[in-house]
Order: C-alpha cells, then structure tokens, then sequence
C-alpha cells in the first residue's frame, strides 16, 4: 500500500480528533510515533544530531506545506494568531461557511497586534533566548557576534552585511562509534555543521527584504541560514519571505520570547553541503568574536569535545 503524504497524515490524525486543536510539535511528534517506518530513512539524515532537531525538521515542514493541509480538506481550520499556530479538524463547519470575526476598524487593530509586547524588547534581548531556543530543542552550540569587536575598515555600517547576530555549530558525530569517527576524521569528512542566524524584533513589508538579504549575505558562508523575528506583520509579509525562501534557501523562524520552545521553525533553510571556508575566513580576520567561534569549532574538530565556551551571550 502507498504511503501516505505527510499532509494526509495530519489529516488522518486531525480527524481522529474533532475540535481539539493541536500546534505543530505536537502533530509532529503524533504522526512520526504513529507512521514510524515512513521515517526510518529520513532519521538518517546526519544533518539530525538527535530526535529533537528531527521533530522540529518536521515541525518547519508543517509550517512550510500549512496552505497544502489547507487545502485537503475543507473542515480543517488553521489558526495563526496568537501564536502558536494550530490546527483542528472541525466536521460541522467548512472554512469557507465560517465568517470572519473582523467588523470594524478597532478589530482589526486587535487581530494584527502581537500575542505579547514587542516594544519593550530590544533585539538584544532576543540573543540569549534564541540561544536557549537552538540549545534546547535542536541541540546546537552557540555563540554571539558582537559587531562592535569588529574592525569595521568598510566604513559606518560597513559589517552591516559581513556577519550575523548568532553562530553555531552541530556535532554531528557524537553518537558515531570512535572508528567512524577516526574514518571521518582522517578522511577530512564532516564532523559538525555551522549555523548562521539574522535577527531581527519583527518583520513587516517596509524591512522584509531588506532584513532577508542581510540574512544571505551574512550567512552565505554556513551549511543552514536563517533569519529570525518575533512577528510577521501581515500574510503579505509571510507570503515574500516565502517567495524569497523558496528561492534563495534562508529559512525563516518565529522565536516565542515568552515560551522559546514554542517557537516556529516556519521556512527550514536550503542545506549547503560545504562551508565556505573563504568567507569564513575573511570574517574572521574582521571580528574577533567571529575567529573565537571558529577556534572553539577547530577545537572540536581535533578533540572531538565541546568546551564550556559555548551559549555564551
């Protein structure tokens, strides 16, 4: 018998459930436990260090296909405000039948304003949740890039477009047997991956673009790229960065600063296989926090162990 898509498997599930609502995660983690062998390979993937960075690999895919499950059937509603985003199968009403709640100019105000005050916060009190985010559930090793510890010879704003907010690596042979990873090792194999993450306090149509190129730019050199925001204004918003995704391969995540492990990994970047060692290089003689990254990523190489000096912020 065929398998079925992963969307069809959300609906199956969703269906065993009426009227209750589930957010992403908790999809996830209910269609892999209950399709396991539809898995098998995809758990092989070495880009997954462990369960968590696979289920949240699954938890994007969600996010990215949400219009797709939409579509399969027209008694399953999608709620995107207040965040987290879920999902329900409801078999007495229709998407289409139901009226929207918005009546006047004052509901429109409530509905686009987000779940909790982003005012307040600075984007630098985003890097240590976002650090707690990629620490917890996709078991990464973080460190900050301070734009004031570089050098800046491009003039004002010059590293603007050289390096991102946050950096990271992924062991990607702990649970390797030591022969595999002596093979690896000799052979100039991959043992970690690197991360690279914009940030920014939100996302609307006047900075999209211009805050999705600072994310290429800064993170052409890094096997996954992302550019991360609190909120996304609008659905016109949401519908250029997917544009802008699907064509340039940065992904996008929702970081919840009240609950981070409720964050939105919404667009998974484009893989690269390899670094590029030449930018890396070039950033590296620009920003001193940028060379201790790699010193730390240089030690692992060679020892094959993390130092406290990670998730550092």
């Amino acid at each position: 018998m065929a398998k079925l898509s992963q969307s069809k498997k959300i609906l199956e599930y969703l269906k065993k459930y009426p009227g209750r609502k589930f957010n992403a995660r908790q999809l996830a983690e209910a269609i892999v436990a209950a399709y396991p062998a539809d898995y098998q390979e995809k758990r092989l993937n070495p880009r997954f260090a462990n369960d968590s960075a696979f289920i949240s690999q699954i938890v994007a895919e969600i996010g990215a296909h949400r219009e797709q499950i939409n579509k399969l059937d027209p008694h399953i509603f999608c709620q995107d405000k207040p965040r987290p985003r879920l999902y329900w199968y409801d078999p007495n009403r229709k998407v289409d039948e139901v009226e929207p709640d918005i009546t006047d100019e004052n509901n429109i105000k409530d509905v686009d304003a987000p779940e909790y005050a982003t005012t307040a916060v600075s984007e630098q009190d985003l890097y240590p949740i976002l650090i707690e985010y990629l620490k917890t559930e996709l078991g990464l090793y973080c460190q900050r890039i301070d734009e004031r510890r570089s050098k800046n010879t491009r003039g004002t704003k010059g590293n603007h477009w050289l390096h991102p907010d946050i950096v990271a690596m992924q062991p990607m042979d702990t649970e390797w047997d030591s022969l595999i990873q002596d093979c690896v090792k000799l052979g100039a194999g991959q043992r970690a991956r690197l991360w690279s993450f914009e940030v920014k306090k939100d996302l609307s149509r006047s900075n999209a673009r211009t805050s999705f190129f600072q994310a290429v730019s800064n993170s052409s050199w890094a096997n996954e790229g992302y550019l991360v925001a609190t909120k996304i204004s609008d659905n016109s918003t949401e519908k250029e960065l997917r544009m802008l995704s699907a064509l340039h391969g940065i992904g996008v995540i929702l970081l919840n600063i009240e609950n981070p492990t409720e964050s939105d990994m919404m667009l998974p970047s484009r893989s690269r296989s390899e670094v590029d060692w030449e930018s890396v290089n070039r950033i590296l003689q620009e920003n001193d926090d940028f060379k201790n990254y790699i010193d730390l990523v240089s030690t692992y190489y060679q020892t094959g162990k993390v130092t406290k000096d990670w998730n550092k912020c």
